[in-house]
């Protein structure tokens, strides 16, 4: 059975056999960033046309049922966003847990990139005469520096 191929109890399917529109769902919902028409035709093994009249109508489906995110294309692709009117509850899922205090080691490198900066790792490294790229990462993750 080739990896297109799904067992049901029905016997083999093929991914064109499937919901186009659960399908589309399922992919968008583990993208990375913007999926192409094209290159969802090409997975789901249907014509382009169909793939975007899907797009488009399951955009306007979450619209109309005012679910809290939205199907949006952008940059040439699709891709699920939150709909910006429930930016507080997302930030506020997204900022809890990371206001945990900084370690000795995050403040001392926070310090040396303030007082000398603009500066590089590896000079921020030279200065604390540690590797500091580990604390370097945690300070980028949690936006303090860039």
């Amino acid at each position: 059975m080739s990896e297109d191929t799904m067992e049901t109890p029905a016997g083999p399917r093929t991914v064109a056999d499937l919901d186009l529109r659960p399908a589309l769902e399922a992919v968008l919902m583990v993208v990375d960033e913007p999926a192409t028409e094209e290159h969802l035709a090409k997975i789901l093994e249907r014509p382009k046309r169909q793939i975007a009249d899907a797009l488009r109508a399951l955009a306007d489906d979450y619209t109309v049922q005012g679910r809290g995110f939205e199907l949006r294309l952008i940059a040439g692709g699709w891709r699920f966003y939150s709909r910006p009117e429930y930016a507080a509850a997302v930030e506020r899922f997204v900022l809890d847990g990371q206001q945990a205090r900084l370690t000795q080691a995050a403040l001392e490198t926070l310090a040396v990139v303030a007082y000398r900066q603009p500066v590089s790792r590896s000079r921020v490294s030279a200065v604390r005469g540690v590797n500091c790229d580990g604390v370097m990462r945690t300070l980028l993750q949690r936006g303090l520096v860039e």
